[in-house]
C-alpha cells in the first residue's frame, strides 16, 4: 500500500507569503490590501519569492494578491503612506522588476479587481492572466501625465498586438475583463467566485507536463525577453524623469487623488 507524500511549505518574503503545495503547484499571494500599491520592496520581496519557489521544486506558480484589487501599481497620489516613486526609488524597482522575468517557471495571475499602471505591467510579466467579467485592466500613465513603465513597451504588445498596445497606452482607458479576454490580455474568464480556482487549474495543467520539457519550451518562447525589458525599464525610466518635473503630471496625479478629470495643459 504506497502513501502519497503531501508537501507543503510556506515563507514569508516582506508583504508576501509563498506556498509552495500539491502537484508543483505554488501561490505567491502579495498582502498590502486593498489596492496592493508596489514599491521596490515589495517588487524584491515578490522577486525572492518567486525564485525561493522555483528553486524549491514548483513547476508553475499562481501570483494572487489579497483585498478588493490584483494592484494598483505605484501610489503617486501619497494617500498609501508609501514613498512614491517621483520622489526617489524608480531605479531600484525597475532593478527588482527585472527578477521577476528571470524566473524560469511559468507564471499565471489570477487578477481580481483592478490592475492599473505599473499593476498592469506586473500582471503582463507572468505568462498568463486569469480573469473574471469584474476585473479592470488600465495602462492609466497618460491620464496623469506620464510614460508607462514595468516593461509595458515590451509585454503589451507581444500580448495584445501593436495596435491594442497603442490604443491601451495612448488613451490610457479601462477595459473589463471580457474585452481583455477578446483581445488576448486575459487568456481565461471565469466567474469572480472561480478566479484563483481557474488560476490554480491552468498552473496544475502546466505542472503535469514534463518539467525539463516545460522549462526549455518556455525559455524558446521568452528568449530574450528578459533583456528587452530590461532594456525597455531603462528607456521608460529615462522618459519618466523627464515629466514627473511638469505641469501635466502634478495635474494628472492631483484629478486621480480628487476623482475628477485632469485639465493637461501641454506643460
Amino acid at each position: 500500500m504506497s502513501t502519497e507524500v503531501v508537501r507543503l511549505a510556506i515563507k514569508t518574503f516582506g508583504d508576501v507569503t509563498a506556498t509552495l503545495g500539491e502537484q508543483d503547484v505554488a501561490v505567491a499571494e502579495i498582502n498590502r490590501p486593498p489596492d496592493n500599491y508596489f514599491d521596490a520592496a515589495l517588487i524584491g520581496s515578490l522577486a525572492d519569492a518567486l525564485h525561493w519557489l522555483q528553486r524549491d521544486g514548483a513547476r508553475a506558480i499562481v501570483l494572487s494578491s489579497a483585498g478588493k484589487n490584483f494592484c494598483a501599481g505605484a501610489d503617486f497620489t501619497g494617500r498609501s503612506g508609501q514613498t512614491r516613486l517621483s520622489d526617489g526609488g524608480a531605479g531600484e524597482l525597475y532593478e527588482q522588476a527585472f527578477r521577476l522575468f528571470q524566473v524560469p517557471v511559468p507564471v499565471v495571475a489570477a487578477v481580481q479587481g483592478a490592475a492599473v499602471g505599473g499593476g498592469l505591467g506586473l500582471a503582463c510579466a507572468a505568462d498568463f492572466r486569469v480573469a473574471s467579467p469584474q476585473s479592470r485592466f488600465s495602462a492609466n500613465f497618460a491620464k496623469i501625465g506620464l510614460h508607462q513603465g514595468f516593461a509595458l513597451s515590451v509585454t503589451l504588445p507581444a500580448i495584445v498586438g501593436q495596435q491594442h498596445a497603442a490604443e491601451l497606452l495612448y488613451t490610457g482607458k479601462r477595459i473589463g475583463g471580457e474585452e481583455a479576454a477578446r483581445i488576448g490580455l486575459a487568456d481565461r474568464l471565469v466567474g469572480t467566485d472561480n478566479l484563483r480556482g481557474a488560476a490554480h487549474e491552468l498552473a496544475a495543467e502546466i505542472a503535469s507536463a514534463a518539467p525539463l520539457a516545460v522549462r526549455a519550451i518556455r525559455a524558446t518562447m521568452r528568449d530574450g525577453v528578459a533583456d528587452r525589458a530590461r532594456a525597455a525599464m531603462a528607456r521608460e525610466l529615462s522618459e519618466q524623469q523627464q515629466l514627473w518635473p511638469t505641469a501635466d503630471f502634478a495635474e494628472g496625479v492631483k484629478a486621480a487623488a480628487e476623482r475628477r478629470p485632469p485639465r493637461f495643459a501641454g506643460r
